[in-house]
């Protein structure tokens, strides 16, 4: 375990280098400092009562991380403002609202008639509907790979069984599913 001694000693050693390595990614003086100095605390709140030896390493991840956070929440920032900007009408003293000025996209559910909308909520219920008549491990793997996007090997460990007997449930599934909603008229 590093002592709190141990501890200020190494990170002032690697401060220096800490501050280069992260002033050459972000180009920048005040978020390197920023970058270093969340690091350190990160460090220290979470790993200050690991061996000495260990800090290295997990020093360097940390900062490798918090590297990749500062451009992650960089890019979120600026893609709110470029988004806001394009809005905007260029004249500085006029109010304007964003929300009066966005459109519905062609093809997204804002843009649906209300009879699409409907028509949509029916085809939802008769699907549900099919879905429940459904056998139980065959509802079971349907669910979990079609609407929770799980994989073949999740859905095997969820349920206990196979990637082959998944397979073979979902395959079931859907073919069953399309062969009823079919009948109904349905064509997805």
């Amino acid at each position: 375990m590093a002592s709190s001694a141990e501890l200020s000693r190494f990170l002032e050693s690697v401060e220096r280098r800490a501050f280069k390595q992260a002033i050459y990614a972000v180009r920048d003086e005040d978020s390197a400092l920023d970058v270093v100095q969340d690091a350190m605390m990160k460090l220290a709140e979470r790993y200050g009562d690991k061996p000495a030896a260990e800090l290295p390493m997990l020093f360097q991840r940390i900062l490798q991380n918090t590297i990749n956070d500062h451009f992650r929440r960089l890019k979120v920032r600026t893609t709110w403002t470029t988004l806001f900007s394009s809005l905007s009408t260029g004249e500085e003293h006029e109010e304007f609202d964003f929300l009066e000025a966005l459109e519905a996209e062609e093809g997204s559910l804002q843009a649906e008639s209300a009879a699409d909308k409907v028509e949509r909520a029916q085809v939802l219920a008769a699907i549900e509907a099919e879905l429940q008549r459904l056998p139980a491990r065959q509802r079971e793997a349907f669910v979990m790979r079609y609407w929770e996007d799980m994989d073949v090997a999740e859905t095997a460990a969820a349920m206990g069984c196979s990637e082959g007997s998944v397979k073979t449930h979902c395959s079931r599934a859907t073919h069953t599913l399309a062969h009823a909603l079919r009948a109904k008229g349905i064509t997805l």
